[in-house]
């Protein structure tokens, strides 16, 4: 133990008559920590993101739909499947049909690029506008920030009424204007505004809070058109029946879509929280490739922090020559230029952690998810800190402790 403490007295000491080149060092090994930990961080704060957006759905439900395109390519040999669109009357029978102790909902993606304006103020043309019914903020996870949902009657009417999502509140009332009862334009259509939905955050694609909602009716009316699919929200009351009702689902919807006992089924039947573990089996490979990216920059910086120790070698010869004719054997001269590096990369290490942290829950503050504290990437950079200190290190230390004494203290 005071053989450990004394060798890092010497390290600490060679820090400081180096101050420059130790910093330098330190920055080198920070720079690929940082890398690594801050993009594993930040993929880690994307993974929550996701999480809590479906979590936020309710793992008590699913949802009935058709495929995002009409034909799906097959993968990895399997035959490709056709699916055909949902129609409304599909929907509102299963609906109707669907008598269990569960709230179904049926909605439409109306336009995907729609601009909405009110007065001098507009949006960008990016806005999701959905045609739903009363029962799709319940079943979709969405909460009310203030104001009311759609009435049956309206729903039914084809009111011209709208929910809007947070970013909508932004960009078309600035400066803290109350938006209910305010009368906005979709295209060429004009919606009085009801409710505001609780922010959900932009993360993982969905549109967040970039989205509106108007009555189905009226989405049918005005953005209908021949491919316009419908798609239905079933949410269990029972946590426990929901792959119950999931597959006294599927057995309804077949009997309504007339496929026969022998046929593939031609829509999808998929759990919220399925949902989240396809996306996150995508991320797994980004996931590889940023831990190689971080790895080479890491490699990068432990060839500089070997470059470095050799130099040192070089220039503390006649101080190796010194402690070798005063007693110290190979074995010493070796251990004490091994700890000197692994402090050297724990130093630098710990502020390329630091900064890991920060980048992490920056990108982490911008998807909403909250601060975290990647634990096992902070335990991981330290342990990979000593190996690479120690690897850094070695060759540069099995140079030092086979120098000659006697060439070492004549060295100038």
């Amino acid at each position: 133990m005071n053989f450990l403490k004394e060798n890092i007295s010497i390290a600490f000491d060679s820090i400081k008559a180096n101050k420059l080149r130790a910093i330098i060092t330190m920055l080198i090994i920070a720079i690929g920590i940082t890398a690594l930990v801050g993009i594993l961080s930040a993929i880690d704060a994307i993974k929550n993101g996701i999480n809590s957006n479906f979590t936020s759905m309710g793992a008590n439900s699913f949802t009935i739909r058709n495929a995002d395109v009409n034909i799906r390519v097959g993968r990895r040999g399997k035959k490709s499947k056709a699916f055909q669109k949902i129609t409304y009357q599909q929907a509102i029978k299963f609906k109707n049909n669907f008598n269990y102790d569960c709230i179904s909902s049926v909605s439409t993606l109306a336009s995907m690029a729609a601009r909405l304006k009110f007065e001098n103020q507009k949006t960008n043309p990016n806005i999701q506008v959905f045609g739903a019914d009363e029962n799709y903020l319940t079943t979709a996870g969405y909460e009310l920030q203030k104001g009311r949902n759609f009435s049956s009657m309206e729903v039914m009417s084809g009111a011209p009424v709208v929910i809007i999502g947070q970013d909508l509140v932004n960009a078309l009332f600035p400066n803290k204007r109350e938006p209910i009862n305010k009368t906005i334009k979709i295209g060429a259509n004009r919606y009085k505004v009801i409710g505001v939905l609780k922010s959900k955050g932009n993360s993982s694609g969905f549109g967040g809070d970039k989205i509106c909602i108007i009555t189905l009716t009226n989405a049918r009316q005005y953005f209908g058109n021949s491919d316009m699919s419908f798609t239905i929200n079933v949410l269990s009351k029972k946590a426990g029946l929901v792959n119950t009702f999931l597959y006294e689902a599927l057995g309804e919807f077949r009997k309504i879509r007339k496929i026969s006992a022998t046929q593939d089924d031609n829509f999808e039947i998929v759990k919220a929280d399925n949902l989240a573990n396809i996306l996150l089996s995508d991320i797994k490979n980004v996931t590889a490739g940023a831990t190689i990216i971080g790895f080479i920059t890491l490699l990068g910086a432990a060839i500089g922090l070997m470059n470095i120790m050799l130099v040192s070698v070089t220039e503390r010869t006649r101080e190796i020559g010194i402690r070798k004719s005063l007693g110290a054997t190979q074995r010493i001269i070796k251990n004490q230029f091994l700890i000197e590096s692994v402090v050297i990369c724990i130093m630098g290490g710990l502020i390329g952690i630091l900064f890991g942290i920060i980048i992490g829950n920056v990108i982490s503050y911008g998807l909403d998810t909250g601060f975290f504290v990647p634990w096992f990437w902070i335990i991981s950079g330290v342990i990979i800190c000593i190996v690479v200190g120690l690897i850094s290190g070695y060759i540069p230390a099995q140079r030092a402790s086979k120098l000659d004494p006697i060439e070492s203290l004549r060295f100038e």
